[in-house]
């Protein structure tokens, strides 16, 4: 049976990089960081408040085939790979401190009928969504 999500991989353009943004831009914490055979490295990181989940810092290649990891590299180029979605406590608050650290938002907070959200790329070109929870809203509380 199955009782959990234990490990998502999200495509990075360099782990190294994509370590230090996931540490120390947005607050998790490094879990592993193996080399294994053939050169294939498992780096991984947490959320402290959520150490169960790991995140899979992941460079595009074998076992995928040459034109999809092409393929992939030239959607992070663009921007365009989608990754995490994040729950926050004040997403208006996290913008602003995500912005002061160089963070490029796509989209400011803004509300949802499931919260408030705000859009923005980590450093390999990965969305990820902010999410601050909300019980519902009405129509006439959208901004």
């Amino acid at each position: 049976m199955i009782t959990n999500i234990s490990i998502v991989s999200v495509f990075v353009q360099d782990q190294d990089a994509s370590k230090k943004f996931y540490t120390e831009v947005l607050g998790f914490a490094e879990k592993d960081d193996i080399t294994l055979g053939d050169g294939y490295r498992w780096c991984t990181v947490v959320h402290p408040a959520q150490p169960e989940l790991q995140v899979n810092l992941a460079v595009p290649g074998p076992p995928l085939a040459p034109e999809m990891v092409e393929a992939i590299r030239r959607s992070q180029d663009q921007g365009a790979m989608h990754g995490l979605g994040l729950t926050v406590d004040d997403c208006r608050a996290t913008f602003e401190e995500l912005s002061a650290k160089g963070v490029e938002f796509m989209q400011p907070p803004s509300r949802r009928p499931y919260g408030t959200e705000a859009l923005c790329r980590d450093n390999s070109g990965n969305w990820l969504v902010l999410v601050e929870p909300s019980d519902g809203y009405t129509a006439d509380d959208f901004d």
